[in-house]
């Protein structure tokens, strides 16, 4: 096997509900970048094993481990399984999420704490879980936001309060582990994931000065300098929303 190049040359990335969508764009990004990738799916197996073979013909050490992020045990598990694995983590993702659209008047206790076990207790979970090998590593993690942590969405309620907690999160951690490991954030806006536009999504659009929706790559792009920069960055949110939220 060639020695690998990039900004992540030999580094093991573990990105959680990395199976499809944005977690699969981030998990192909790091490899890319020369990285051992690991991801982690809950329910999407099928998904996980293509996204594996995705990552195994751009050469990296790819491999899938199922992990339910609201179950503490499960968490502590897999990251056992990882080092076990790989012999340690460098970089730490923390995409896995939920995203609803819901009424306030119809949002139930058990779908607000739902959002919440998983946005916001999950990526606590793991990084804590993961922190004694990202500390022996000078490691970093990056968390997965969203824009609706800093601009309210009126029908987005539980989900841009479970977001503005991982907001809060990324920044309390980043002083609580420092200087060993670095917590950033990744806040991205109205993302397209190449589906047909939405009249809701041209709206959007039209007020973005960007004059575009952004793209998986766009989210990904500002992940990999995350997970690769100086360690004196941390704390940090960065939107990836084309000027929306100006």
């Amino acid at each position: 096997m060639n020695t690998p190049t990039g900004r992540l040359a030999g580094k093991v990335v573990l990105v959680t509900g990395a199976a499809r969508r944005m977690g699969r764009a981030l998990a192909l990004g790091a490899a890319g970048e020369g990285a051992q990738v690991v991801i982690t799916y809950r329910n999407s197996l099928t998904d996980a094993q293509q996204t594996v073979a995705s990552l195994l013909r751009l050469g990296s050490e790819a491999m899938a481990i199922r992990c339910d992020v609201r179950d503490p045990l499960n968490v502590k598990e897999m990251v056992r399984e990882v080092v076990a694995a790989r012999g340690g983590i460098d970089v730490l993702i923390n995409n896995a999420g939920v995203y609803v659209t819901t009424d306030f008047e119809k949002i139930s206790p058990e779908e607000w704490n739902d959002m919440f076990t998983v946005n916001t207790r999950g990526p606590f979970l793991v990084s804590q879980a993961a922190l004694p090998f990202l500390r022996r590593r000078s490691g970093r993690i990056v968390n997965i936001g969203s824009l609706g942590g800093i601009r309210p969405w009126a029908t987005h309620i539980h989900y841009c309060a479970s977001k503005a907690g991982l907001l809060m999160l990324t920044k309390a951690m980043a002083k609580a582990v420092a200087p060993r490991v670095a917590v950033n954030c990744v806040a991205p806006g109205m993302i397209s994931m190449g589906e047909r536009p939405s009249r809701t999504v041209k709206s959007v659009v039209s007020k973005t000065p960007m004059g575009r929706a952004g793209t998986a790559a766009d989210v990904v792009e500002a992940a990999l300098f995350l997970a690769s920069a100086t360690h004196f960055i941390t704390g940090q949110v960065i939107a990836v929303d084309g000027g929306l939220g100006l």
